[in-house]
């Protein structure tokens, strides 16, 4: 009988079904970013909890089924998982390449959100807010990211990479019915982070989500002077409008 993973550990899951590396590594925190919450109290104190293979327990099987084991726990700090079924790669010696995850924000992910939100902000000329000028509370992005996610009409979409949230998207709807086939777009990627086709993976995402809502137009402002911005738009525009504005 086929058991179904639970829906909490389902990032999890993808995030090792995105990937054939032999060997992955993840923090305790790093886990609980991809998930976007918080992983049991067991799961810190017994090193059991990440052996367990056999039900009534489920949450192995976000790794079990991807084909990954546990070697080792470092209690409260690390997993170690090694990849326990051969893949169709010919080439087998490969080192560990990077694994990037894209999801929907869940209110857990307010703290970590809040805080990429200001750092991607103060590494760019180019957004609204400067260092440290956004007062962004943790209780506010969850109230935004429970609001958006009720809506059915906005949506933000988190980039993670190797364990670690590096961007996001949101996409902003309209209540109004005569603009509901319209949404505007915000992205942002730490600097540490780009050039590694994450900005065109949270933009397809996006399309793809604002397609099954009836979304027909999605629109970016961006700066004039900002040609990075405005040639990655251009480069990926499909349905996309971009309006280049004056600084």
């Amino acid at each position: 009988m086929n058991m179904k993973i639970e829906k909490k550990y389902i990032p999890l899951a993808n995030y090792f079904s995105a990937t054939t590396n032999p060997t992955i590594t993840l923090q305790f925190t790093e886990i609980e970013k991809i998930m976007g919450q918080s992983l049991p109290n067991v799961a810190y104190l017994s090193y059991s909890w990440w052996k367990k293979t056999k039900a009534p327990a489920k949450h192995y099987l976000a790794w079990t089924a991807a084909g990954y084991a546990v070697k080792h726990v470092e209690p409260k700090r690390y997993v170690v998982f090694v990849r326990i079924e051969p893949t169709n790669d010919k080439d087998n010696t490969k080192t560990n390449e990077n694994i990037l995850l894209i999801r929907p924000a869940g209110h857990g992910d307010a703290n970590s959100l809040s805080n990429m939100q200001k750092k991607i902000e103060g590494e760019s000329d180019f957004f609204l807010y400067g260092h440290g000028e956004r007062l962004l509370s943790t209780q506010k992005t969850r109230k935004q990211i429970i609001e958006w996610n009720q809506s059915g009409h906005s949506l933000i979409l988190l980039a993670i990479l190797n364990g670690q949230h590096v961007g996001y998207l949101m996409i902003e709807g309209y209540k109004a019915h005569r603009a509901s086939h319209r949404a505007s777009l915000r992205i942002g990627v730490q600097n540490n982070s780009q050039h590694k086709g994450i900005g065109s993976l949270l933009l397809k995402k996006a399309e793809a989500w604002a397609a099954a809502q009836s979304i027909s137009r999605l629109e970016v402002s961006v700066l004039e002077t900002n040609s990075p911005a405005l040639t990655f738009y251009k480069r990926m525009a499909m349905n996309l409008k971009a309006f280049a504005e004056k600084p």
